[in-house]
């Protein structure tokens, strides 16, 4: 393909890549979460639970001694499996309605596409969070040894508009293809080949922006790759990246906190500091997490627990004369009103004398194994409220990014449902 991408936000249909599967159970034991959410327990459980489980395509382990680079063997198993039909390629280029339902209830509706990369500061699509440099080099080399995108990107944009609708009416038609995973979601897609109802989605889309709800290692790998690729190649399916679009007002996402983690940090260290700046409580009454959490989403100004295991502690009104002089002069106020912000900078840095950072600090999207971890490493589990959605959006269009790993979406895409390669979009 040489024509050149749009600089507006753009779905490009694409030929998906998909299981061949007879029933919908059988199918959702082949696709899976995104990766940065499995870990090595989940893995194991995923693999055994079908050989040919996308799990191996997108965390590919180490082969055995003499074999291929696990990114390498990755990809020579994506090629295995197309050709031993296990995958197949539709003939024809599609735009994709995903639905995820439980029951009658819809949990979210999107359109898979290959979406046209655009710089971050060009104001079409938006990132909300900082990135770490290993998990983009390991999301390079994955692509790169694929010559694919095995799982999309996840993009929330505010809706209304023609490409809503195409939706809505294409998902009271038989679904192309359905999963049913282990968690009781319901996974249906269609493809949507009319070019009228293409063209209508393409106008639609080229008057908005959108925002990046996961996946912004992969969407700063796709500009890597595609710099690459350019390099040798021109402009081409790389300069597209597989997607996710979300009208954010069919159903409003599930946005959960991601905790931290300090190791090797004591409890009571940790109430001394903070109380340079906190106002500090036992919280004497609770023992396990989820009542701790519950304490936690009364709090109408910016708090926090913190607990090694055995006890919870309670940090609310901090101190609004340190609060104001810890602001970053760089940061704007949409990036100060958040909770993990304040977290990052006034707690952390500013009392505890620590850097969210890999190493120093661990990110922990599950509280209950935020809780354990502190326990095992003699460290505390610090636990936040989630950020609301509009004080997301307005870091976002501020042109801010919030710490690394501070808001999960949920539900995300599942993987395998729908992958990509570029060799099926070459001319």
């Amino acid at each position: 393909m040489t024509t050149v991408p749009p600089t507006t936000l753009a779905l490009r249909p694409f030929r998906a890549i998909r299981y061949r599967a007879s029933t919908a159970t059988e199918l959702g034991n082949l696709i899976s979460p995104p990766y940065d959410v499995i870990d090595d327990e989940e893995r194991a459980t995923l693999a055994a639970r079908n050989a040919h489980n996308v799990v191996r395509l997108i965390l590919p382990s180490e082969p055995a001694e003499g074999g291929l680079g696990r990114y390498a063997s990755a990809a020579n198993l994506l090629h295995e499996w197309l050709d031993e039909g296990m995958l197949v390629v539709d003939d024809e280029p599609a735009l994709y309605v995903y639905q995820q339902r439980t029951g009658e209830t819809v949990l979210q509706r999107g359109l898979f596409g290959a979406v046209s990369w655009q710089p971050l500061d060009a104001g079409v699509i938006l990132p909300h969070e900082n990135v770490r440099s290993g998990p983009v080099e390991d999301r390079l080399a994955l692509m790169r040894a694929m010559h694919a995108n095995p799982e999309p990107i996840f993009l929330l944009y505010d809706g209304g508009g023609a490409a809503s609708d195409i939706a809505a009416a294409t998902v009271t038609q038989p679904a192309l293809q359905s999963a049913e995973t282990p968690d009781g979601v319901t996974h249906e897609l269609w493809a949507v080949t009319d070019p009228v109802e293409l063209a209508r989605i393409e106008a639609d889309l080229s008057q908005r922006q959108a925002m990046i709800a996961d996946g912004h290692h992969r969407y700063t790998t796709y500009g890597y790759l595609r710099d690459e690729m350019h390099a040798t190649r021109g402009n081409g399916p790389w300069d597209f990246g597989l997607t996710l679009l979300v009208d954010d007002s069919v159903a409003t996402p599930d946005i959960r906190a991601i905790h931290r983690v300090v190791p090797a940090f004591a409890l009571s260290d940790a109430v001394k500091r903070a109380a340079f700046g906190f106002q500090i409580r036992e919280l004497d009454t609770i023992s396990d997490v989820d009542s701790a959490l519950t304490e936690l989403a009364k709090q109408h100004e910016p708090a926090y627990v913190i607990s090694d295991g055995d006890q919870f502690v309670l940090l609310s009104n901090p101190d609004s004369t340190q609060l104001a002089a810890s602001k970053p002069a760089e940061r704007t106020s949409a990036w100060w009103q958040l909770d993990a912000s304040i977290a990052s900078v006034f707690l952390m840095e500013h009392l505890w004398g620590v850097t969210d950072a890999a190493g120093q600090v661990d990110a922990e999207h599950d509280p209950h194994a935020a809780i354990r971890i502190a326990r095992e490493t003699a460290g505390i589990a610090l636990l936040l409220n989630p950020a609301p959605l509009a004080g997301i959006l307005a870091v976002a269009r501020a042109g801010d990014a919030m710490p690394r790993k501070s808001t999960l979406f949920l539900p995300k895409p599942a993987s395998g449902f729908v992958m990509r390669a570029f060799r099926f979009e070459e001319t």
